[in-house]
């Protein structure tokens, strides 16, 4: 069963890149599920129930979330009736939506969770024993777990991985939004990779405008951060080809799109 994830959809120049190459993607790779990160798919901050819908008309199965799901009110309005939108599952108890999503693949089902880690970020509810309980919740019904985690350290991210591997199919990181070249199975046969990397602006920064991050770093003023409308762009993914009977992850390949990597059928 091949798996494709995109990274971090940013903007509207991140939305513009899935629509234009997911359906390429899905014609070169055949992948049986597609999965979005979509938390900075609105302006750079949140989603809205718009976009959602979009992603899954352009072909996603189910949109994971980040540290900004709550940045576009619009989400409040349809978090709970959205059946393929996953926020971190480790935040508070009580928190709008779910953090873990089963998806039907004709007599398969995969689990889709959502972590958000603690070092560097908002202080959650330990991402790693909410893993723990989850992974029970879907060993139940499935061997293919998926993980996106959403963190900032790649120590955790590594940290994930490990104490993860043979537990889950895949644990595959994003927040950062430059893609790591650290794609492997780990031993017990869980992908990884600490960063997927973004979609969106390329020449950015992370897919903010450039002049506004540098001025903050040279005065150290709070400065407003916004998504360039024009320019290059870029995509990044991973495709990862898993055992349906045993949930073990047998390749892992990065995907990168942008005017330096163009894209091949």
């Amino acid at each position: 069963m091949k798996l494709l994830f995109i990274g971090d959809v940013v903007g509207s120049p991140g939305r513009d890149m899935i629509k234009e190459y997911l359906p390429k993607l899905k014609e070169k790779h055949r992948p049986h599920i597609t999965i979005i990160n979509g938390e900075n798919a609105a302006g750079g901050r949140g989603i809205t129930e718009k976009i959602y819908r979009e992603f899954l008309e352009w072909g996603a199965q189910a949109v994971t979330m980040g540290n900004h799901t709550w940045d576009n009110r619009d989400i409040f309005e349809f978090i709970d009736k959205a059946k393929y939108l996953v926020r971190p599952a480790n935040f508070p108890e009580g928190t709008p939506g779910e953090g873990l999503k089963f998806l039907k693949l004709n007599e398969l089902e995969v689990a889709v969770i959502n972590l958000q880690a603690r070092t560097f970020m908002p202080a959650l509810d330990c991402p790693f024993q909410k893993a723990e309980e989850l992974i029970l919740e879907a060993q139940k019904r499935t061997p293919i777990i998926f993980v996106d985690f959403h963190g900032e350290a790649t120590s955790e991210k590594q940290a994930m991985g490990w104490y993860l591997d043979g537990k889950v199919s895949a644990v595959v990181g994003t927040h950062t939004h430059v893609q790591t070249a650290d794609n492997r199975i780990l031993p017990n046969g869980t992908a990884y990779i600490s960063d997927v990397g973004m979609t969106g602006p390329y020449d950015g920064i992370l897919g903010m405008e450039r002049s506004a991050v540098i001025h903050r770093f040279l005065t150290s003023l709070p400065v407003r951060f916004e998504v360039p409308k024009e320019g290059r762009t870029l995509l990044s993914a991973v495709l990862i080809d898993i055992d349906e009977k045993s949930g073990k992850t047998k390749k892992i390949d990065r995907i990168l799109i942008n005017e330096d990597h163009p894209f091949f059928h």
